[in-house]
């Protein structure tokens, strides 16, 4: 599976040509619950057909539709999802991402994205990487307080066979013979084979750091965790460049740990970071603010986000404020979610900023300094 985190700001946000279907759905972690869900994605599926037919008649659907055919009947995937799906397809484009939360049913076909559903795990400020590590193999997953998700990686460094390939050092060996003839030979190693192996445990690590710092955590920003043997921190740490690496790991087999288990002291391990973030973005709020540079009405944000005058904006997780923003004025039409016009303001916003290439970060109600919703920081 892809990286939402990774992915979304490029291959989510980014131009394409329509059309765009999005299909989200939750779904279920266990048996028997799991299995409607299979069902449920075959209805919102003909739901997108249709959407096509009615909406791009002369556009041939079946090569748009066909992964999305291969995807329903995959059992292996179907019994192993998390709490949400969103699939997203476009000409050459087609992508799965399982979700730690869940989402409401939607399918749509339009000339992009429908992305809010997204934005807010996306831009969660609980959201993290573990790096599970031994001296012959990695495995990344992605978090926050409720569950982790494994990350399918690129090829490069997911073992140390396939990072070092031929430069993998091998132990010198001689054949000797003890006994007398018709012995069995023996083999002896020669040399410092110890010290060949930590040689290239080193240059093992140095590339898990690269690949995953220039594949993963330079483009999310999520902080990252490291759980290995304790043997393996002080080593790892020594040679990585990676800024989002944090001080406090796991120190334990991963491999003895269940998902559960490991999401637990992930989340303990982060989660003073976490606290501390957004203590830090209420103050900077409330210091804008006090020079008429941060506020919280939801029309003045709306227009400040049309003219890319929003360098950060807090959005009050699950609320919703039912409305549109006009595209061409940037002023809000409040409406009712029960008409097909009308979304989520907030979720509306909060992509508006991300588009103009301001910050998004979704916070608890317990942590808004506000009670609109929405505080923004302004630029200017």
């Amino acid at each position: 599976m892809h990286s939402l985190t990774v992915d979304f700001k490029s291959g989510v946000l980014g131009s394409r040509t329509g059309p765009c279907l999005s299909l989200y759905q939750p779904t279920h972690r266990h048996h028997p619950d799991n299995q409607q869900d299979p069902v449920r994605f075959r209805n919102l599926t003909r739901v997108l057909g249709e959407s096509l037919q009615r909406q791009y008649g002369s556009h041939d659907a079946t090569a748009l539709l066909e992964p999305f055919h291969a995807l329903a009947t995959d059992a292996g995937f179907w019994n192993h999802t998390q709490s949400g799906l969103a699939v997203l397809a476009a000409p050459e484009f087609f992508r799965v991402y399982p979700l730690l939360r869940a989402v409401p049913e939607r399918a749509v076909v339009a000339e992009s994205f429908h992305v809010k559903p997204l934005l807010r795990i996306v831009q969660s400020a609980d959201a993290y990487h573990v790096l599970t590590l031994s001296r012959r193999e990695m495995r990344l997953f992605e978090g926050n307080r409720d569950a982790l998700e494994e990350i399918d990686l690129v090829p490069g460094a997911r073992t140390i066979t396939e990072a070092l390939g031929d430069e993998l050092t091998e132990p010198h060996l001689t054949v000797a013979s003890y006994g007398g003839a018709g012995r069995i030979a023996q083999r002896h190693g020669h040399g410092s084979k110890n010290d060949e192996t930590d040689v290239d445990t080193e240059r093992y690590f140095r590339a898990v750091d690269r690949s995953i710092l220039e594949q993963y955590s330079r483009p999310s920003g999520l902080p990252l965790i490291l759980a290995a043997l304790s043997e393996y921190h002080e080593p790892f740490h020594s040679v990585s460049q990676n800024p989002y690496l944090l001080t406090e790991g796991i120190r334990v087999n991963p491999g003895a740990l269940s998902s559960e288990e490991l999401c637990r002291r992930a989340w303990r391990a982060v989660e003073p970071r976490y606290l501390a973030r957004l203590g830090q973005l209420v103050e900077r709020f409330g210091a804008a603010r006090g020079v008429n540079r941060g506020g919280e009405n939801l029309q003045d944000i709306a227009a400040a986000a049309n003219a890319g005058r929003v360098a950060a904006i807090l959005i009050e997780a699950d609320r919703v404020v039912p409305g549109r923003i006009e595209e061409d004025t940037g002023g809000i039409a409040f409406g009712s979610l029960d008409r097909p016009d009308m979304d989520d303001v907030l979720d509306g916003l909060a992509e508006l900023v991300l588009r103009m290439g301001g910050e998004v970060v979704v916070v608890p109600v317990d942590r808004m300094p506000v009670d609109t919703g929405a505080a923004a920081i302004y630029r200017f």
